[in-house]
Formats: structure tokens, C-alpha cells, sequence
């Protein structure tokens, strides 16, 4: 199984760089076996059946771009130079694991100052990351992140806008709850109160699971074998509320569709060999390439994703390699919005579709 298989021409121009308002009006690619239907999000209700189920992923991302300075002493007084610090995800020390730039020109135990009330040195370099040791901690910390950090805005935003007031609602779902996350689950976006209520006029539950997305969702395959790519661990949890939400639903012959990737790998990675959900918390670095096979999701809810990339593989893993290649030919053609803030797709391998 080689990356190049997963490739595919996607102008640039088709890159989105804001989403769409208000959220549900984004455009909402449904695709089975071997057809496809062009809607909007706020269809959705009309594709789903009563009694289905939408697994939700409820964390929260943490405004984790940070800008700061440091100041060294030198022959021609104090200097001062700009450092950009990305947090990654925090240590059982009490740190943080953070992308620094410049990282080398950083030396171990200098104080960041990020802002009046927020600073952090450096306790130690590792892997080409840095250890992030704040002064604050608890509520005080969120706090003084809230007001200093920008939210971690994908690459492929980054490069060609900086982040904004905006993104700070933009780039957050409307039942975000538990922070941790450094990126969102995007396909989550698109939902807002109106869609909720409908979705439940249709009479489609919902079940809320927690996998703090981390950066390394953005990180590039670098293997032309495939299957030796290996999948940045991050947390999550299944309580055992939404453990026997989703149990009940398949005993009643509904289907769990879960919203986003992210929420896929997490129940993918609960359940057994039956079907059967478990209540679960860890570190998961499932990775789902075609080959797989899915033991708990009916369909996916997700956006369109990068070429090469490992999110494009489990789409494919769901779909059939060439029929994922031929749903995402459909959508360049048709002008679909891609990645973070772009459009959306609704995935349906067994060809199920009943629109009222």
C-alpha cells in the first residue's frame, strides 16, 4: 500500500479559509456505494433515519498559540528576541510539551514572557519539542491563556491568514466542554442550535465521547509504505453513559454515525470484536487504513481531507479506496470546501438513504 495511491489534484483555490455562515449552510456531500447527492448541512435530518445515532466529540480547544520574548544579556545590553511556542499536550510533571521557534537559538531554563501575567521557562529540549515549565497553574492558567494565546489554526491556515478574534468561536464546537484538544473536530463545526433541534425532531440521538485532537493530526506521512506510518497517540474517554447509548441503538437496529474522525478512531478503538462499545479512557494511536474492519460505525460525518494523508486513508478504509477517489473528484469538480473550515460529507458504505 504506497502514499501515492492516496493522492489527488486539489486546486488551491478550493482551500477554505473561513467557514461558512451560519454554520449548517455549508455544502454536504451524501455518498454511497455508487452515488452521490450534492445538499447542505441543514439537510442532514433528511438523510438520517429515526432511531440513528451521532457520536459527538465534546473537547474543547485550548487557545494554544502563544507569542512571547525572551531577553538575554549581551555585550550591547539586554536583547530581546520574539519566541513562538505551540502547546502540545501537558506532562504528568505539571509541564507542557510545546513546538518552540527558534528552538535552537533557546537555551534551557530562559523565562518566556508570553504576557503581563503569563510566562514559562524552558526545563528541557526533547525530540525537537521543548518542555515548558508556567508560572501559573489551574484556573489561573486558563485564564491567563485565554487572554494571551491564539487558537492553533491548521497549517494550511496559518500560512495564508493569522489567527483572529473570530477563530476563537469559529474554531470551536457549540458543545465543546472539556478543554485539552490543540485542533478541532472539524466535521463538528458545521452544527449549530437550529440543526440540533431538527436533528432531534427526526428523532436521531446523540451520544458525547472526549479525544483531545492532537498536533499530530497534521502531521505529514513520510513512508511510502504506508503501514509503517506510525499514528500520534492521543487521549480520550467513553463514559459509560454514552457506552450504553450506543449499545441500546444497535439493539434497536439504529446506526452509530460518528461526526468527525476523531470520534470514529475513539469508538473504533472501545469496542470489541462484537460491536459492543466498552467504557474506555487512554491514549489511542489506531490507525485505520484500508484493509480495516470497522466493528462499530455505519456511516461518517467528516470534512474533506489532505491528499497523502492518513485521515484520506480511513475514509477510505469506510468507502473502498476507489470510490473515495472517485466521491473526492466529484467534490473538486462540483467546488467543494476543503479541510478545517471547508465543506462536509456524508459517508453511507452500506448505501443506506432515506430522505423524508
Amino acid at each position: 500500500m504506497r502514499l501515492s495511491e492516496f493522492d489527488f489534484d486539489l486546486p488551491e483555490r478550493l482551500i477554505a479559509t473561513r467557514p461558512a455562515r451560519p454554520r449548517s449552510s455549508a455544502r454536504l456531500l451524501v455518498a454511497g456505494p455508487d452515488w452521490q447527492r450534492d445538499a447542505h448541512v441543514v439537510d442532514l435530518p433528511a438523510f438520517l433515519n429515526p432511531g440513528d445515532r451521532l457520536v459527538l466529540n465534546d473537547t474543547k480547544v485550548i487557545p494554544a498559540r502563544l507569542t512571547g520574548t525572551r531577553t538575554r544579556d549581551s555585550a550591547q545590553g539586554r536583547v530581546a528576541a520574539r519566541i513562538e511556542a505551540t502547546l502540545l499536550e501537558p506532562t504528568a510533571a505539571g509541564t507542557w510539551l510545546a513546538l518552540i521557534k527558534p528552538l535552537k537559538k533557546l537555551r534551557e531554563g530562559e523565562e518566556i514572557h508570553f504576557s503581563n501575567t503569563l510566562s514559562a521557562h524552558l526545563k528541557v529540549k526533547t525530540d525537537g519539542m521543548g518542555e515548558l515549565a508556567f508560572n501559573l497553574e489551574g484556573e489561573d492558567f486558563d485564564a491567563a491563556l485565554a487572554e494571551a494565546g491564539a487558537m492553533p489554526l491548521p497549517p494550511y491556515i496559518a500560512a495564508r491568514r493569522p489567527a483572529d478574534d473570530a477563530d476563537k468561536r469559529d474554531y470551536q464546537t457549540i458543545w465543546a466542554e472539556k478543554s485539552g484538544a490543540v485542533a478541532a473536530p472539524t466535521a463538528s463545526l458545521h452544527f449549530d442550535p437550529p440543526l440540533m433541534d431538527a436533528l432531534r425532531d427526526r428523532g436521531v440521538g446523540f451520544s458525547h465521547v472526549t479525544l483531545h485532537v492532537g498536533a499530530g493530526t497534521f502531521l505529514p506521512v513520510k513512508v511510502d509504505d504506508v503501514t509503517r506510518h506510525k499514528m500520534h497517540a492521543e487521549w480520550g474517554e467513553v463514559s459509560a453513559r454514552a457506552a450504553d447509548e450506543v449499545n441500546a441503538t444497535r439493539a434497536a437496529g439504529g446506526r452509530i454515525i460518528p461526526v468527525g474522525t476523531t470520534a470514529l478512531r475513539l469508538i473504533e478503538s472501545a469496542a470489541d470484536e462484537t460491536g459492543h462499545l466498552h467504557p474506555w479512557r487512554g491514549d489511542t494511536d489506531i490507525f485505520i487504513r484500508p484493509g480495516y474492519r470497522f466493528k462499530i460505525t455505519d456511516a461518517l460525518m467528516t470534512n474533506f481531507h489532505l491528499p497523502k494523508s492518513t485521515l484520506l486513508m480511513l475514509v477510505a478504509a469506510l468507502m473502498g479506496h476507489e470510490r473515495i477517489l472517485a466521491v473526492y473528484a466529484h467534490a473538486v469538480a462540483r467546488g467543494y470546501r476543503f479541510f478545517s473550515y471547508g465543506d462536509a460529507s456524508l459517508l453511507l458504505p452500506g448505501g443506506q438513504m432515506r430522505q423524508a
